[in-house]
């Protein structure tokens, strides 16, 4: 059999490179060497920074996200056609080898040209959608690809078949060992119950506000607590000196690469509803709140959270970006939860009966037929 080389296309934020990575494991450990998997991403540090972790090169894309402010539009515009080209190179390379060639987007604005240029060299396209909604560039993509797969139940009917698989997670988002021996591996009591809160990738400045201002509120119940806080390139000085302040045990980063112990030492989170953020507390079944980013026009990261909170998995609160706002409300909700066991169980069994996260196992196996 010739070697297969699948070009994953996908950039801008962890969203979606780390599915990619999660579905090139296990094409790997199907097909060995004969999967070659390359990544081609957006110019954004992150996404360099967490191919660099996982050894993997990045291919870096012209391409740039479409606004309408016209210095976006117009650097939209120019680098669109120039990252097609690049694209068709790298698809040409292989294919002039014998090689069987297969263009993966995962969506986004690095996705698109790199479809594009599959679709006019004639290789197969898969689409892999991650959100509830579907944003512009996957309906693009949608028009013309061959397979198409969605990781989150769809909110919106569509003219074109979606394949539903399970969510797409990466072997090392995923816990270990049991609670207590997670907690040993980040050097935290293996026996305190324990805290993650996350932004996601970027970070978020509204969430590292309202934990500043509830860890100054109720010190004593965070003492009976330890914190995982990822905060994003914001506040993570300010955050550690909070928890210090109040002499709870923590752990505060701007960036988490090997995620899968600090799920697995989590009891409860607190987080931003991206698809892998979701993906990840559902595959980790950990109790949480998730707190969308509150400026997507079509509130994509709320719905992506909808089916677990419909199943009694989750909660969904609003980001209403000030702390004196967002304290009331999201943050009562949290220290009510955290005083709470029975609920916190109630929601981990309903996390279980949810099935197993196995799309990455499903698109791989499609991939390989």
């Amino acid at each position: 059999m010739p070697q297969q080389v699948f070009i994953f296309a996908g950039g801008g934020t962890g969203g979606h490179i780390y599915p990619a990575l999660a579905i090139a494991e296990r094409l790997r450990e199907r097909a060995g060497p004969l999967a070659a998997c390359v990544f081609v991403v957006s110019n954004r540090p992150l996404d360099k920074q967490i191919l660099d972790a996982e050894g993997k090169p990045a291919v870096i894309s012209p391409a740039q996200p479409l606004g309408l402010h016209p210095t976006r539009l117009t650097r939209f515009l120019i680098n669109y056609p120039r990252a097609r080209s690049a694209a068709k190179a790298l698809i040409r390379q292989p294919v002039g080898q014998g090689k069987r060639v297969q263009v993966v987007a995962m969506g986004g604005f690095v996705a698109a040209p790199a479809a594009s240029a599959g679709y006019d060299l004639g290789v197969p396209v898969t689409l892999v959608n991650l959100d509830a909604t579907p944003g512009r560039a996957n309906r693009l993509i949608a028009r013309h690809a061959g397979r198409i797969f969605t990781a989150a139940k769809l909110v919106e009917s569509t003219n074109t078949p979606w394949d539903e698989v399970r969510p797409i997670v990466r072997q090392a988002a995923l816990a270990p060992d049991d609670a207590a021996g997670c907690r040993r591996i980040l050097g935290l009591d293996p026996q305190k119950p324990t805290l993650f809160v996350t932004g996601a990738s970027q970070g978020a400045s509204s969430m590292n506000r309202l934990m500043i201002d509830l860890v100054k509120r109720e010190p004593l119940l965070f003492e009976q607590w330890q914190v995982i806080h990822q905060t994003g390139k914001s506040d993570t000085a300010e955050c550690k000196s909070a928890y210090e302040a109040a002499g709870v045990r923590s752990i505060v980063e701007p960036f988490i690469q090997r995620m899968g112990p600090v799920w697995g030492a989590a009891d409860l989170a607190l987080s931003r509803a991206g698809a892998g953020s979701v993906a990840e507390a559902w595959g980790n079944r950990v109790p949480t709140i998730f707190m969308p980013y509150p400026y997507h026009r079509d509130q994509h990261q709320r719905k992506n959270a909808e089916f677990l909170e419909r199943a009694g998995a989750c909660l969904i609160e609003t980001d209403a970006i000030e702390p004196g706002l967002n304290v009331p409300t999201v943050g009562q909700k949290l220290l009510d939860l955290m005083r709470n066991p029975t609920q916190q169980h109630s929601m981990r069994q309903a996390l279980i009966g949810l099935g197993a996260v196995d799309g990455a196992e499903t698109i791989a196996d499609a991939l390989l037929a």
